[in-house]
């Protein structure tokens, strides 16, 4: 069997190669830089979503991990084009990295999921769907500036966020890979604890030894604060949505299908708010 990872250097994809190793196997690095996956200690071969001549690299390919694009130009198209390659180079099995609820989620975020879902069932390609909830990192990565300027900002209101580390979704990768019994299914993933944001707030605020509320701003404003801090309009206002939806519950699940997945605990909101406190 040969393993594939896209987007390896990327944050969940060095996570995955790590994971993956830990447990005994590997996995080929597809990259769009080589030389910046030298540090991996695996294969490499230069891959990019939006490179045709690049495609090559899928030959012998068994099994594929397909991490969504970070690139919102036409996202769903990338992921496309990327799955007919893999059908055409006799990629036997695709693992996809989608989003919590998927087909269900009400996210404009999800949209580019749900429409690659749907091309991966049509193509006829044996797959797995990992539908993973929100990164905790999500929030933490901006824990820098809401203690320099006092408050944690966003649109989530009261409601609760299943967020996971990315390593805990990074191991649920490798643990479908080494057992082929797990692969062929929708894993919907998420954190085993939930947390609102206000929960996070008085987290940082005791670690941080700093009083730092969490303010729930309507989603325009928030979009505007986005917007403010140098994001495209259009990526802002998605992020805006993505809070406001999960006000209402959209990234909650408490099936606790990813501490299962990979035989631990999920990784706690406040180990992942420390590590990044760290960081500052």
């Amino acid at each position: 069997m040969t393993y594939a990872i896209t987007g390896a250097t990327g944050h969940l994809g060095r996570l995955a190669i790590e994971a993956l190793k830990a447990r005994g196997g590997s996995a080929v690095a597809l990259v769009r830089d080589p030389a910046k996956a030298a540090d991996l200690g695996v294969e490499t071969r230069a891959f990019d979503y939006t490179k045709p001549e690049t495609y090559g690299a899928l030959k012998g390919v068994t099994t594929l991990v397909l991490i969504s694009s970070n690139d919102f130009n036409d996202r769903v198209g990338q992921h496309k084009a990327v799955i007919d390659a893999a059908k055409a180079a006799g990629v036997g099995h695709i693992v996809y990295t989608s989003i919590l609820k998927g087909d269900a989620s009400p996210m404009v975020l999800a949209e580019d999921h749900k429409g690659t879902e749907a091309y991966l069932k049509a193509s006829g390609i044996a797959h797995t769907v990992l539908r993973n909830g929100w990164y905790t990192e999500n929030y933490t990565g901006s824990l820098g500036g809401a203690v320099a300027h006092g408050a944690m900002v966003g649109s989530v209101g009261t409601g609760k966020v299943s967020a996971a580390a990315r390593k805990d979704y990074a191991e649920a990768i490798a643990a479908v890979l080494v057992d082929p019994s797990k692969l062929g299914e929708i894993y919907e993933l998420a954190g085993d604890e939930a947390f609102t944001l206000a929960d996070m707030a008085a987290v940082v605020s005791e670690k941080s030894g700093k009083v730092i509320p969490y303010v729930s701003l309507p989603v325009a404003d928030y979009a505007k604060v986005l917007e403010g801090f140098g994001l495209p309009a259009g990526f802002a206002f998605v992020l805006a949505d993505s809070d406001d939806q999960a006000s209402r519950g959209a990234l909650f699940d408490d099936s606790h299908r990813l501490s299962k997945l990979i035989g631990r605990a999920t990784t706690p909101m406040a180990e992942t708010v420390v590590e990044a406190l760290a960081a500052v």
